[in-house]
């Protein structure tokens, strides 16, 4: 499965968004733009990345711009993947 499609099923998923995100393309914005997608989501949304792809997300590597689109959340993901 690519990366992208497993960002949005964890998007889908933790953010209960009832398969929306399946009309989501790189240039979707996120935050600011889905309302369910607030602080403490996003919290949820790092904890289940670092579950189900097994990545390891350190506090610092985390701002506003990672959060910003699917495309930077995915390239984000994808980059952590490959080390």
């Amino acid at each position: 499965m690519d990366t992208q499609k497993q960002v949005l099923r964890i998007l889908d998923e933790v953010l209960s968004l009832n398969g929306r995100s399946a009309t989501f393309d790189r240039s979707t914005h996120l935050l600011g733009a889905i309302p369910e997608l607030d602080s403490m989501a996003v919290v949820s949304l790092i904890t289940s990345l670092e579950e189900q792809l097994g990545l390891i997300v350190d506090d610092d590597e985390i701002d506003g711009e990672t959060f910003a689109t699917v495309g930077s959340l995915t390239d984000f993901v994808a980059a952590k993947l490959a080390g």
